[in-house]
């Protein structure tokens, strides 16, 4: 496919996908689209691909980026925030990465980083969090050491699917008439203005997420439960139907690989085999509680779209903040790495901020690529620079005794110990 104002690398190959085998085929030197972003994008997209190239040189690789654009960057050369040929680009080869990126008002998008999951069908949010040696001093609680959990919050349904009326409109009233009048549901709503939106939660939808769930607790073998987070003791036909879906995909597809929590119960009196793994539930405001007071229980959790969100939120402040905590979207044979956080545009271009979130993105495309020596050492580079201390100005105020780092210059100690590593 050729492109208007996208550059592909004259040198480099394409991943591709085997739909028969479901596989991606990754080269040595693959072309990989980036959204450095918006904000403090221009600081941490460059930082981490400084990384990711050192990590690949490292393991006799070789990255091709090719820039490609979305929010600020669009609109100075295409003049919109999400240009088609974008979405072509990142669905043609594959394996993405990308900073955050702000929605202006006003721009018909209720939200850059959600249409492009649902323009790509990236179904799965994959929000990873785990410990590294050194944040203890920037982690509000006492064990930070404990937690360990990598979060699959679905992508494209329940309330961010954007089905929603503007109080004092024409169309919410006709919403308001065919829920009382139609459905039944007379005594529900105030009198006045209201604003009125639609959950929709779907079979399919639930199912093809809790499989990448459960496939990932079979596939590592430190993850022993796959946990499915929801509120549907309220919201039974929503929330309660993506439990009971979760359910029937652990039951009626994995056979023994897979028990629910009332089985081994019932008839294992709570002994875990050593090659199953246990599917359970928890309420979601229940979790919230049960992620402070039994961290090391949870291991892999399945979440609706909005529990997914607040709830990783929640599990990256155990861990020092969203400053360190990563994320990518998965969909079939696709995957765009980006960071949990904002654009945060007040510390634009000031080579301040921390770029952990985005380099340990970039670790989750690396292991999605089946790179995990390279993904290795980003992590284990990571995690020495913070011990040592080596750190930006988030951590260094609450730490003593380290030395403070430009945003350039974090990433370049992270490239020196991946040198030292390798």
């Amino acid at each position: 496919m050729s492109y208007d104002k996208i550059e592909v690398p004259s040198s480099g190959s394409k991943i591709t996908y085997d739909e028969e085998t479901d596989e991606l085929n990754v080269p040595d030197d693959p072309i990989v689209p980036i959204i450095y972003g918006d904000g403090i994008g221009s600081d941490v997209g460059p930082a981490t691909q400084k990384v990711l190239d050192a990590a690949a040189e490292a393991t006799g690789r070789e990255f091709n980026w090719m820039r490609v654009y979305a929010g600020e960057s669009a609109r100075e050369k295409y003049d919109e925030n999400l240009p088609q040929e974008t979405v072509d680009a990142m669905s043609e080869y594959r394996v993405s990465i990308k900073g955050p990126l702000t929605t202006p008002v006003g721009a018909g998008f209720r939200s850059l980083n959600v249409a492009l999951r649902k323009r790509l069908d990236l179904y799965a949010n994959v929000r990873p969090t785990y410990f590294l040696e050194g944040i203890d001093e920037v982690s509000p609680v006492k064990r930070p050491q404990d937690m360990d959990m990598i979060m699959f919050r679905e992508n494209t349904e329940d309330v961010y699917a954007g089905i929603e009326w503007e109080a004092g409109t024409e169309e919410v009233e006709e919403v308001r008439d065919f829920v009382e009048d139609e459905m039944g549901f007379d005594s529900t709503i105030h009198d006045g203005p209201v604003g009125i939106g639609i959950k929709p939660i779907t079979e399919f939808g639930t199912k093809r997420l809790v499989r990448e769930a459960i496939d990932y607790a079979l596939e590592n073998d430190d993850k022993n439960t796959v946990t499915l987070v929801h509120k549907g003791n309220i919201m039974k036909f929503t929330e309660g139907q993506f439990r009971d879906w979760g359910y029937e995909v652990a039951e009626e597809e994995y056979g023994d690989e897979v028990i629910t929590e009332d089985t081994l119960w019932e008839e294992r009196d709570g002994e875990q085999p050593e090659d199953a793994v246990v599917v359970n539930d928890r309420i979601a405001d229940n979790m919230l509680q049960q992620m402070l007071t039994r961290t090391d229980e949870y291991d892999v959790l399945a979440l609706p779209n909005l529990n997914g969100d607040y709830l990783s939120d929640s599990a990256g402040a155990q861990i020092g903040g969203l400053g360190i905590a990563p994320g990518a979207n998965f969909g079939t044979g696709k995957v765009l790495a980006e960071p949990v956080h904002g654009s945060a545009p007040k510390y634009e271009g000031q080579d301040k901020v921390n770029p952990t979130a985005m380099i340990l993105s970039g670790r989750l495309m690396l292991e999605y690529m089946g790179w995990d020596d390279a993904a290795d050492l980003v992590r284990d580079a990571v995690e020495q620079a913070i011990s040592a201390k080596t750190v930006t100005y988030d951590f260094h105020r609450q730490m003593e005794g380290g030395e403070k780092l430009a945003t350039s210059e974090y990433a370049q100690v992270v490239v020196e110990n991946i040198e030292d590593l390798a």
